[in-house]
């Protein structure tokens, strides 16, 4: 690698680096373009927790809140309007990297209400509603990789509309998010849409994965348990790519490819180190391979970029050795389906939690608005 800096040398590599946070004074203040100058950001991704950080723990929001009480607006309805201004003025930021890259980055993305994740129609009318309302041609709509959400996904990218599937911990579901999305192109096609236009990302999970197998690993207590922490989470991530490339190898998806389609890129998630003895870099350096996104906290971005030692291609060639891993983890005892089960739950309920109380939050706030006229 040629390039100044670890963050240049990952985009180098085929490595799309977006960041994981959006708020209204990293609009306003202009750090968003200063990441995109300096430490080659070329997109955003939110959630329901990150939008409940925003609004909840700064002011950015009051005078709007304060206008939405007077007019009498629900707190479901403020939170619609706030978290679609956020993104539509993202996506003007990035407008100019969307074009540049026929729209592969410069996205940002919009998740639908979690509390709808297992209702199929109900998502499926979300991601319209969130689409026409944010009105630009590099959102990306967010939804949960449920079992109910897989129809919704197919449904949406029918429509022409572009979607970041989130929430993915298991090989199995990652396989049947892949088909969703074929599935989805096909129904696009026969819609009469330009499959060109349409783009999409796989969120595909990865320190949680650590996290929950390295409790049980503790658990297990043996050294030959202990030698196995914190190897899970690449594992898996390393075993989704090689799907991913099966996948888009097939004959399938050439049909699609040519008629212009564009296939749906992994997206590393969860990339901030949860434990601190890890290398605080390693959800970053350790899987870079060619048409990825690995979307980071602030956190991880500026560890990457201060110090990330990047040696290109580290996922391609290290799927015998993955499998061996998991094979490992389930002669300890370590159940896969039921560490993804717990994942994909845990995930599900954290983000209707931070929904819930964000709601609560703007309830709040619009009642102290009309209380003081």
């Amino acid at each position: 690698m040629t390039n100044s800096t670890p963050t240049a040398d990952l985009s180098a590599a085929g490595v799309s680096i977006w960041l994981d946070d959006l708020s209204r004074s990293r609009i306003s203040s202009g750090n968003l373009t200063a990441l995109i100058a300096e430490k080659n950001v070329v997109g955003v991704t939110t959630n329901p927790s990150i939008f409940e950080a925003a609004i909840t723990k700064s002011d950015d929001y009051k005078a709007e809140l304060k206008k939405f009480s007077a007019a009498g607006i629900s707190a479901e309805e403020a939170v619609f309007e706030l978290t679609t201004a956020d993104v539509a003025d993202g996506c003007d930021i990035f407008a100019g990297i969307a074009d540049a890259t026929k729209g592969v980055d410069g996205r940002v993305s919009i998740e639908v209400d979690p509390r709808k994740a297992w209702d199929t129609a109900g998502t499926f009318e979300e991601a319209k509603r969130l689409y026409a309302k944010v009105n630009k041609k590099n959102v990306l709509i967010k939804i949960p990789a449920t079992l109910e959400g897989l129809e919704a996904i197919t449904s949406t990218l029918g429509e022409g509309i572009s979607v970041n599937v989130t929430l993915i911990f298991s090989l199995d579901r990652y396989r049947a998010v892949m088909n969703a999305f074929l599935s989805g192109l096909e129904l696009a096609k026969a819609n009469g849409h330009n499959l060109a236009d349409i783009h999409s990302v796989a969120s595909f999970f990865v320190s949680r994965v650590d996290l929950e197998i390295d409790n049980r690993l503790d658990a297990v207590g043996t050294e030959e348990a202990a030698g196995l922490k914190g190897k899970a989470g690449l594992a898996n991530a390393r075993l989704a790519y090689q799907a991913f490339e099966e996948v888009f190898s097939s004959e399938r998806w050439a049909l699609l490819a040519e008629a212009g389609a564009l296939p749906q890129r992994p997206l590393w998630a969860s990339t901030g180190v949860k434990n601190p003895s890890y290398p605080d870099t390693m959800y970053v350096t350790e899987l870079v391979a060619a048409n990825v996104v690995n979307t980071m906290p602030e956190k991880t971005l500026d560890a990457t970029f201060d110090h990330g030692v990047v040696t290109g291609d580290t996922i391609t060639g290290t799927y015998e050795e993955a499998n061996a891993l998991l094979n490992q983890l389930e002669g300890l005892g370590i159940s896969y389906n039921d560490v993804v089960g717990v994942l994909e739950t845990e995930g599900l309920d954290k983000f209707v939690a931070s929904w819930k109380d964000l709601l609560d939050h703007v309830q709040v706030a619009l009642d102290a608005a009309g209380a003081e006229g």
